[in-house]
């Protein structure tokens, strides 16, 4: 029997929940504004065994990173800003950072988070600020700040990142015009110094969860392979260094004298340290987990696969796999809704038949027949699937 409740919410949000043996639909308000006639929202109730194990995520004090990420136009972004707002609601201080050049948190939200600062998001019970990184505007202000300053706006970027002598030695060698543009992967260069600072910083103590909205998968995979990379290649420059500190006044020129080389050294080494901490960061299980996002299609699917052997190689760890828009088992004669909903088993009989993708804990997401936006939609989105 089908069983009908009733909830009421403030300023005429009013919610109405048919729950029945196989599926249940609610309605939830237009966001944002009040409204007199309920707006329907239908869903899918997945099933017991495959709740997220929210229970797992929330406990503890200990801060935790989470990094969403997949195939572009997933739904990444909605699911880490219902994430944010279910950790906040449940008590532990958040930040959400989304490292996608194409942001799209800002619309989750409904709120304007494009300033490049940590933004306070209301109408949750812990404190929750949200942050979009934006490397567009990062560029311009580095060429407006060369323009301003005769070339010095990279070099001071670079110093902010603790890459100062770099720019330097490039100054000395008659290289500067290498700083006139910013260089390649300053995107991830700018999500990596974020890491450092969430990490390092007694400013952001108090938080306790973190999340980052990824971008598509191939910017992903740079951001979580960079700190390898800058580590081998400052080991590498730093055994270069020493093999050529004395070897021509040309050299000379570029390292300076020994107390310079000395200093300089100890930046490179700092550095690299820096570097290790966030390498080590990203692999360890105990304090951060990348959970897939997928739809269910054979092509994101396949995609998702290949996300997860990357990240299996660079020894991240993966535990959850949310396959979002998934159908209701239909109760019409739609014939298109019905070779959708085949299509779809067939792509989730591929992620279980997969021995990879079939190990993680399957999520099934529901379809929404309206957009997720705002915070009251997010609580009401996390709090059917992240359970």
């Amino acid at each position: 029997m089908a069983m009908l409740a009733r909830f009421s919410k403030p300023r005429n949000y009013i919610y109405l929940c048919r729950i029945t043996r196989n599926f249940t639909s609610v309605s939830a308000p237009l966001l944002n504004k009040p409204f007199k006639t309920p707006f329907q929202v239908r869903w899918v109730a997945t099933p017991v065994e495959t709740v997220a194990g929210f229970d797992e995520m929330v406990t503890g004090t200990q801060r935790k990173y989470y990094m969403l990420g997949g195939k572009g136009g997933v739904g990444k972004t909605s699911y880490a800003a219902s994430l944010a707002v279910k950790f906040a609601n449940s008590g532990h201080p958040t930040i959400v950072v989304s490292t996608d050049p194409a942001h799209s948190l800002s619309d989750s939200f409904a709120q304007n988070l494009t300033g490049g600062i940590l933004v306070p998001v209301e109408g949750v019970d812990s404190p929750l600020h949200a942050l979009e990184i934006n490397p567009e505007k990062a560029r311009e202000e580095f060429r407006t700040a060369n323009q301003r300053s005769g070339g010095s706006g990279m070099k001071d970027f670079m110093d902010s990142m603790g890459l100062g002598m770099l720019a330097d030695q490039l100054g000395e060698l008659k290289l500067g015009e290498l700083l006139d543009t910013p260089p390649p992967g300053l995107d991830e260069a700018i999500a990596i110094s974020k890491v450092m600072q969430f990490v390092e910083s007694q400013e952001y103590s108090m938080f306790t969860r973190i999340v980052f909205d990824t971008a598509p998968t191939g910017h992903t995979l740079r951001l979580l392979s960079l700190p390898d990379f800058l580590e081998a290649s400052i080991g590498k420059m730093m055994k270069l260094k020493k093999k050529l500190a004395s070897a021509t006044s040309a050299f000379k020129s570029v390292f300076g004298k020994e107390e310079t080389r000395q200093d300089a050294s100890d930046k490179l080494e700092l550095l690299r340290e820096r570097m290790a901490k966030v390498r080590d960061l990203f692999r360890n299980s105990d304090t951060t987990e990348f959970v897939i996002v997928t739809i269910p299609t054979v092509m994101a699917v396949s995609e998702s696969s290949r996300l997860l052997a990357s990240l299996r190689k660079e020894s991240v760890p993966v535990q959850r796999l949310i396959v979002n828009q998934v159908l209701p088992p239909l109760a019409s004669d739609c014939k298109f809704c019905a070779m959708k909903r085949k299509d779809q088993m067939r792509a989730l009989d591929v992620i279980r038949s997969n021995p990879e993708l079939g190990s993680l804990r399957l999520i099934q997401a529901p379809l929404f027949d309206v957009e997720i936006r705002g915070v009251p939609a997010l609580k009401f989105m996390g709090d059917l699937v992240w359970r």
